[in-house]
């Protein structure tokens, strides 16, 4: 049933004092030992940590011992005690007496009790690994993924246990909350069943609630976007009676994800008598799959409206304390919208997230894609164990039954694919029983959702790019050349892009690049002779023309920058290419968006993650790049060979757009041998294409593909500027005919520092085209940073200050951080200085 957020005669109590933790060895009595205090929720790592007992940096195994968790209540009277998850093998007690086992740290469990004063209520979280080595039974393959093999016997979630990408920090413990409830009310609301839909203008909700104690006659209400409907009283058995309602919204303000319009939410409250009843907050949408005319498409259709899906796979933001709570996802869901993601997958090696994580995506306009927490292993098939993945998948839908960011339920992570590439027959790939099992519930409670058996699935091969859902890795890990974005043919790809990601802040200097320990937290798959920074080298050579291994040792700095730099190119190309007009990919989902390492603490930014965000929030230079790519409004490039260049502009507002196109090709950077202009219309959550060719009264080889003398240019800029707003920028894109090595040169870059008040900004100018610009601030970050900068144009970028800058650290008289820094270019010989108050 639909989550419940209060209900006046309920007092609900979260039970977040007051606990201790005891560790004894598996099985052993803790009597007489000596607790330490420990946060709920919260994990056994979280509270060892702050004890000094245990390290993120050099973390030990925790699945070897037990915990014991204790605390007070105090009482009179029935309660229900409620555990949200509990991590894994857990036993309840109550003053000594068992009330509850649970083997799952993905079901939330609820247990009457009568309080007569004082009691103790502990929690025994058994040691894992005595458990998965008492587990029997052969599999059909054994994945290399994570270990121990036992794990696919157990529901608890692969974090922790996947070497060569994930810290082995165990998850043990309450991570979720526990709440003592109290019924204080005549009437106790059992459950809500709460449905939305949407026909293109109007919206409807259906509603039944479940109560426990209503009077025979008693009357009811709801109340949703501005309108009240009576709640239809079913009568009562059993002392358990039932209301409905069902409302016709005419014209209701749709959910949009944010880059095709509003994410319109609108508060639903119910009252029965005297109690009233927050059912939160619905949105109104509607969700298709656009198969396409060959039936082997992936297109997610929003209100009847294709939308291009881009953003990346999820990484829980506190990898120790595992918290759910608003506060921990707001920045970093923030921060994916700020870079225009619209679509987030939480995927099978993780965990559920919290409520507050599907509210703020509700809030954000963010669409989830939400796999079954199933990864790579084969899966027992028994009862037991299916009823309890029944339960799991009905209680996750259950309470983010009205959510409408939630668009896509996957079966989980590679298995058929995990099947296929290790040589199994076709009839082995898939799990029906499992499949089947978690398609039923989605059905019953989400029918609203596009479901997907696998990821990735749908093709001759599981993992084939050209029909259904893939994890695209051709222009990547198989180190193909970005061409293959199109050969390829993708049709969505739910994992994609894998790179190890530089960050901008380097804190131990050169040197670093050359430690044994940067190598170990460079992602690597399991058993690999090779990991992602052989991947991002081999596109540095092939982009920049330099030999990476050399250039590591001879200049250390100058491959750092180029290697920060590389890796968004990349991205932005690929995505670039699959959103121009025509082509066959409907979106991309890149793998990761954050790092699972800590660079505070774990050991000083060794490695070089897979995340785009570092592990503590701070963006890299592959997100700034993804930032350009995923504007809604948008002008490509695209080199088609003898056809020369195409312009591409792509729309994904609710209005269309009036725009100048300005298209200058650049000689040594400098001086423009093309200069054309046309106003140009993009339509509505649309896209069009036209030929560089037509925009000129004269014959111009801009991608010099005839090759009739030397090649006249080394830059093709396209600007769109708003025809509305004085010429105002809207986008821009850059093709590099000779390549994108341009040579270093005295750019004529300047960097004017300017007050705006309560915010810093430098403004940026150029004489010569500068490549990758970015900026260099020991207390502040740039808004935006790695973008190409064309002569005659001016960027005004602010500045925030860093977290944690002090008050006494290069203030101005005034009292603020001055801002003090460089600014660099690829191209540049040197980089430009600047100071706040100089």
């Amino acid at each position: 049933m639909a989550r419940i957020r209060s209900v006046t005669g309920r007092r609900q109590t979260p039970l977040d004092q007051g606990w201790t933790l005891t560790v004894s060895a598996p099985g052993g009595s803790d009597d007489g030992a000596e607790g330490i205090p420990a946060p709920v929720p919260g994990t056994a790592a979280q509270a060892l940590q702050a004890a000094g007992l245990w390290s993120a940096g050099d973390p030990a195994p925790l699945h070897d011992r037990d915990v014991v968790y204790r605390t007070r209540l105090t009482g009179h009277g029935p309660r229900l005690l409620r555990f949200h998850g509990l991590a894994t093998i857990a036993e309840v007690r109550l003053d000594g007496e068992r009330i509850l086992t649970s083997d799952s740290m993905y079901l939330a469990h609820e247990v009457p009790v009568t309080l007569n004063g004082e009691a103790e209520l502990s929690i025994r979280f058994h040691a894992l690994h005595p458990v998965l080595a008492a587990k029997k039974g052969r599999a059909r393959w054994r994945p290399k993924l994570a270990e121990p093999a036992g794990l696919r016997f157990v529901r608890t979630t692969l974090l922790g246990h996947m070497p060569g990408w994930c810290p082995p920090i165990h998850a043990v413990g309450p991570f979720r909350p526990v709440e003592l409830v109290e019924e204080t009310g005549p009437c106790r609301v059992l459950g809500a069943d709460l449905r939305t839909g949407y026909d293109g203008r109007d919206g409807h909700l259906s509603l039944r609630l479940t109560v426990e104690g209503a009077a025979a006659g008693a009357t009811g209400s709801v109340e949703v976007a501005g309108r009240t409907a009576p709640l239809v009283f079913d009568g009562v058995g059993n002392g358990v009676g039932g209301f409905s309602a069902d409302l016709i919204l005419p014209g209701v303000d749709p959910w949009w994800p944010h880059t095709h319009g509003e994410p319109v939410l609108h508060g639903v409250t119910a009252r029965i008598g005297s109690a009233k009843i927050d059912l939160g907050r619905v949105g109104f949408r509607s969700l298709e799959v656009d198969r396409g005319p060959d039936g082997n498409g992936f297109a997610l259709l929003v209100n009847g409206v294709r939308v291009f899906c881009r953003g990346g796979c999820w990484v829980p933001v506190d990898l120790v304390g595992l918290s759910s709570d608003r506060a921990a996802y707001e920045p970093e869901l923030r921060r994916m919208r700020e870079a225009g993601a619209n679509m987030v997958r939480v995927g099978g090696t993780m965990l559920y997230e919290g409520d507050a994580f599907f509210e703020l995506c509700d809030e954000l306009g963010i669409l989830v894609w939400q796999d079954a927490m199933f990864a790579n292993f084969d899966y027992p098939t028994d009862a037991v164990f299916l009823d309890s993945v029944r339960a799991e998948i009905a209680q996750l839908l259950d309470r983010i039954q009205a959510s409408p960011s939630l668009a896509v339920l996957c079966g989980g992570s590679e298995m058929e694919q995990q099947a296929a590439m290790l040589g199994l027959p076709r009839a082995s790939w898939t799990q029906p029983a499992l499949t089947a099992v978690i398609a039923e519930e989605t059905a019953t409670r989400r029918p609203d959702l596009i479901r997907v058996a696998n990821s990735p699935s749908g093709g001759a091969l599981p993992f084939i790019a050209n029909a259904g859902v893939t994890h695209y890795y051709g222009v990547g890990a198989y180190m193909k050349p970005l061409e293959d974005a199109r050969r390829a043919g993708v049709r969505f790809a739910s994992e994609c892009l894998a790179f190890a990601n530089l960050g901008e802040d380097d804190p131990l200097g050169v040197p670093a690049l050359h430690h044994p320990r940067w190598k170990e937290r460079v992602p690597r798959d399991p058993g690999a002779s090779w990991d992602f920074e052989d991947v991002r080298e081999h596109y540095l050579e092939a982009l920049y023309a330099v030999d990476p291994r050399r250039l590591r040792y001879e200049d250390p700095d100058r491959y750092r920058r180029l290697s920060r730099a590389v890796t968004g190119e990349v991205m932005q190309a690929v995505f670039d290419e699959w959103r121009r007009a025509g082509s066959s990919c409907a979106g991309g989902l890149v793998w990761q968006w954050r790092d699972p390492w800590h660079s505070g603490g774990w050991g000083c930014g060794w490695g070089a993650g897979w995340g785009v965000v570092a592990a503590d929030g701070t963006p890299k230079p592959a997100w700034y790049a993804l930032k350009r790519a995923f504007r809604p409004l948008r002008v490509i490039l695209t080199d088609e060979g003898v056809n020369g260049l195409a312009v591409h502009l792509v729309n994904d507002t609710a209005r269309p757009v009036e725009a100048l196109l300005r298209l200058t090709a650049w000689r040594d950077g400098a001086v423009p041998v093309l200069k054309a202009e046309r106003p140009v219309t993009l339509p509505a959550r649309g896209a069009a294409t036209l030929a560089a060719a037509e925009l000129s009264d004269r014959f111009f080889d801009t991608t010099y593909a005839y090759r009739f003398g030397p090649i006249p240019h080394d830059v093709v800029t396209a600007q769109l500027l708003s025809a509305e707003r004085g010429a105002e920028p809207i986008d821009e894109s850059h093709y590099f005919p000779k390549g994108r090595a341009l040579p270093r040169s005295d750019l004529g870059l300047t960097a004017m520092v300017e007050d705006q008040g309560k915010v810093w900004a430098l403004r940026l100018a150029t004489g010569r085209f500068a490549c990758s610009v970015h900026v260099e601030d020991d207390r502040f970050q740039a808004e935006d940073a790695w973008f190409h900068l064309p002569p005659g144009v001016e960027r005004v970028v602010r500045l925030r200050p860093r977290p944690g800058l002090g008050v006494e650290d290069g203030m101005a008289s005034a009292g603020r951080p001055v801002p003090n820094g460089e600014v660099h270019a690829l191209n540049a010989l040197a980089p430009v200085r600047y100071r706040g108050n100089a």
